[in-house]
Formats: C-alpha cells, structure tokens, sequence
C-alpha cells in the first residue's frame, strides 16, 4: 500500500504505530490525518510521518491488512485470557501458605515495566513471596520474563535438585564443554541445547550488557573486550544462574560487592 509505517515508527505495534493501522483499517487514507494520531512519545514529526504515509490506495492490500490486524487482535486477547489465568494460579499458590501471604515488599519503581508483561500483576511482590522473602529483583537486569521462568521452570523448591551452582549451570546448557587431549584444551564450547530458563536468562544478560557501572555489567564489559559479545552474553548468563542458584539453594539475599580493594581479590559470585 505504499505506506512506509516501519520507517517512521520504530515499533509497527507500539501506541503510534496500532493507532495508524487502526485508522487504515477503518477506511482513513489521508496521511495528515493519520500522523496527526502520533503518541507524543514518537521521535518523527507529523510531516515526516506524513511524507511516508502515502498510501497508493490498493484495495486488495487493505483487505489482507484488516485481516492480519483482526488476527493480531485475536492473538493479543488470548495473551490477556492467559495472563489472567496466570494470575489467578499464583494467587491461589499464595493464598494458601498464611506465611508467604504475610510477606511484603516496596515496589521498584527504577523497574521498567515492557508491553508484553502481564498486566495487574504485581510480579515483584508475586516472587518475594513465592521464594519466601527472597528478592530477587535486587539482581541487576532482573525482569518479569525472568521471574516468570524461573517460577514456571523450576517451581517453588526445584533448584533443591542441584546439589551445587555447577549442576545448575550444566542443567542450563551454559557451561563450557571442554574437549581435552594430552592434558590440553582444544575447545571449551558451550554445548547445543536450550529451554526457556536458558532463553530468558541470555535476554536478561544482554540487558545487562547495557547497564553503566554495576557488578555485572562490569563484569559483561571484561568478557566482551576479550571474546566478544556472545561470549560474554553465556558468561554472564552463568553468572547470574549462579547467583540464583546460591540465593534460591542457600537462602541468601543478593549482595554484590561494591569495590574490590585488591586488583587481584577473587570474585566469589
């Protein structure tokens, strides 16, 4: 249809970008008209967007496009039914155990909330209580998707099944496999294989790549100089199911260091 949506928005299914194809669905073809539906947010002008919202008018496109928008519609409301039920089985969960009930914690509000979180869910205070007062939102990078799979993998006392953070790791697919003849390391790569706790935990470990002078993304920035940026998202990916492991496992809260006094000291987590 000659209309250049992903050009001037950035997400085709952002507030800016369902607003226009709403608009086109229903019959608006006037490009002034739809840009003037901009979210104030959107980085393009409304004469940029404008510019490249000329559409040729092809009937036969609009068609297939209200049809897809119905389906994509379809889909999202299925997303709300399961994010409801999702709700309803953690509140069951809590609601039976008086001591997790009781638990509370303040909400994080440095925590950035993505579009495909479940809605009216207060994940923070869902898994300080699932884990017995355990917050693991205090790791850095955390998200909802994580909690989520760490809940939905491994469960209430799951993480009991490994004796140690190396089984853990392994479990995970992010240990090194190295390969060893006469006592020499020809390769140590990460063996194939993957879950969603796996998944989840290589986003969480790219979004910590993008953090500023923190533990961990201090540590993410040492392995990507060296080895790069996969690298270093496995690294990091380990790291952290470390840390979940000894806090889950041994019961710890997160406490990372702030400052190393010796160049040398070794990093325990």
């Amino acid at each position: 249809m000659n209309l250049r949506l992903d050009v001037v928005v950035n997400d085709l299914v952002g507030l800016t970008g369902l607003k226009i194809i709403d608009a086109v669905c229903n019959g608006e073809s006037d490009p002034n008209k739809l840009a003037a539906l901009r979210h104030a947010n959107c980085r393009k002008s409304e004469e940029e967007i404008a510019k490249g919202l000329q559409s040729n008018g092809r009937k036969d496109y609009l068609f297939a496009l209200k049809q897809e928008y119905a389906q994509y519609q379809y889909i999202q409301n299925l997303i709300i039914d399961c994010d409801e039920q999702i709700k309803i089985m953690l509140n069951n969960w809590i609601n039976e155990n008086e001591t997790k009930k009781s638990l509370h914690i303040d909400t994080k509000v440095h925590k950035k909330i993505n579009k495909n979180t479940p809605k009216n869910i207060d994940l923070n205070l869902i898994s300080y209580q699932f884990f017995d007062g355990l917050d693991l939102y205090a790791i850095e990078g955390f998200s909802h998707g994580l909690a989520l799979s760490i809940m939905s993998e491994l469960g209430e006392h799951g993480i009991q099944q490994f004796p140690t953070a190396q089984h853990f790791a392994s479990w995970l697919r992010l240990s090194p496999n190295n390969k060893i003849s006469g006592g020499k390391i020809l390769h140590s790569r990460t063996p194939k294989g993957s879950n969603q706790l796996k998944i989840a935990l290589r986003q969480t470990a790219n979004v910590v790549g993008r953090l500023k002078d923190t533990h961990q993304s201090n540590f993410f920035n040492r392995i990507a100089y060296r080895k790069g940026r996969a690298s270093a998202k496995s690294a990091t990916a380990r790291k952290l199911a470390v840390i979940i492991w000894k806090m889950l496992h041994e019961h710890q809260q997160y406490n990372p260091p702030s400052i190393y006094e010796y160049l040398d000291q070794k990093r325990t987590i």
